[in-house]
């Protein structure tokens, strides 16, 4: 199987920015676009095969084909014909809702197969940008309670510059938000569970408040404070650095200014390589292809070794 790409689902929302449609060269009018999703098997809202034998299938026909040809054998034990991972560029005009997803047990006792796991990389956002990310004081669930009625939760919450290259990973169960101004990639599990905390008053097009899910969310906090809610590293060029290993998926971020061969001859499992910046060329023993800021390119299991060639900053992620 060569590797496959998608054509972007564009979603406008009521924060959505302009970001997004020039960073992936696109020729869409399309406005406000909050979210580019990128490869997604969520039902309902699959991506679709660009180009190749694959042309116009969702992702989940070529799951439900391909089997562990595509994602990996275990995996596929593991997942059956769910593909595990959403991939995402998020660009955020106005302040994203306070939110939190549930762990699996909180969300398969709440009717949902399982809960969302997810990590953010931050790309050129600007200058005033915040991100938000776990509690900074401990509080009870009542305490969180209060909190929400009060219109003050934000006060609990741990707030950070948005800096390019900043890594943040979110297990579920953590409160988090994208403030004003961030521009960012979003790697999580394939779920669309989301319980809203906060959200600013605002109403929705038809001049409804938006939702709250305050019960459900106090029952999926995970209330332990920590001191840094960042991921930390130290970036290199021309090799692999680990951001994120986890059980849902693992990411590590390249920075190339010359060529490089990536084996995958020992892993069972797709792989992801979703373009940051630059731009270079993407092969195996029969493909080949542009690799340029904004791509997002999904490496069948099959593969086993790509070779990227040119200036290309991009992250790796797979289960």
């Amino acid at each position: 199987m060569q590797p496959i790409t998608f054509e972007p689902l564009l979603k406008s929302t009521i924060w959505g920015g302009d970001k997004i449609i020039s960073f992936k060269h696109l020729s869409s009018q399309q406005q406000q676009v909050g979210e580019s999703w990128e490869i997604s098997g969520v039902p309902g809202h699959e991506t679709v095969v660009k180009d190749g034998p694959y042309r116009g299938m969702t992702l989940n026909e070529l799951v439900r084909q391909e089997k562990g040809r595509l994602v990996g054998e275990d995996n596929y034990r593991r997942f059956g014909n769910e593909f595990p991972l959403l991939i995402k560029f998020i660009d955020a005009h106005s302040d994203l809702s306070i939110q939190v997803h549930p762990n699996d047990e909180v969300a398969i006792r709440h009717g949902y197969p399982h809960g969302k796991s997810e990590m953010w990389y931050i790309m050129p956002s600007d200058e005033q940008a915040m991100i938000y990310s776990g509690l900074k004081a401990d509080i009870t669930p009542e305490h969180y309670r209060q909190l929400v009625a009060q219109d003050t939760i934000m006060d609990a919450i741990a707030q950070y510059p948005a800096k390019e290259g900043d890594v943040f990973f979110l297990p579920a169960g953590r409160i988090h938000a994208i403030g004003a101004g961030c521009f960012l990639a979003e790697i999580q599990q394939t779920s669309d569970v989301t319980y809203r905390i906060y959200d600013y008053g605002r109403r929705d097009s038809l001049g409804r408040l938006r939702e709250l899910h305050t019960e459900k969310a106090a029952e999926s906090i995970d209330y332990h404070v920590e001191a840094d809610y960042r991921t930390h590293y130290v970036a290199k060029r021309n090799r692999g650095v680990n951001l994120v290993h986890s059980q849902h998926f693992t990411t590590a971020l390249y920075d190339l200014d010359e060529p490089m061969t990536l084996d995958y001859s020992e892993l069972d499992s797709f792989v992801v390589l979703i373009a940051l910046s630059g731009s270079g060329m993407l092969s195996t023993d029969d493909y080949q292809r542009p690799f340029a800021m904004g791509d997002t390119i999904l490496i069948p299991a099959t593969t086993e070794q790509v070779n990227i060639s040119g200036r290309v900053k991009f992250l790796e992620t797979y289960v």
